[in-house]
């Protein structure tokens, strides 16, 4: 079963996000932060692509992990 995270910012997404992936896991984190097994789980996406897909937002600045979790940068 997957859970639905409430969107409550309305800032639009950033314009060097182009991969339709890299899109939906910043759109998840940005009402919190999660962890590895929450995106995959909630996602449904595999950990080695979860995990390229953070480095990637991680390099550009839009992304850092705090304490084992994910969460975008404010």
């Amino acid at each position: 079963m997957s859970v639905q995270r409430p969107t409550t910012s309305s800032r639009e997404l950033p314009t060097e996000l182009e991969s339709p992936r890299a899109k939906l896991v910043y759109l998840y984190l940005r009402p919190g932060a999660a962890s590895i097994d929450d995106l995959q789980r909630d996602l449904g996406v595999e950990k080695i692509t979860l995990y390229s897909i953070l480095r990637t937002l991680r390099e550009r600045g839009l992304v850092e992990k705090r304490d084992g979790s994910f969460a975008v940068v404010e």
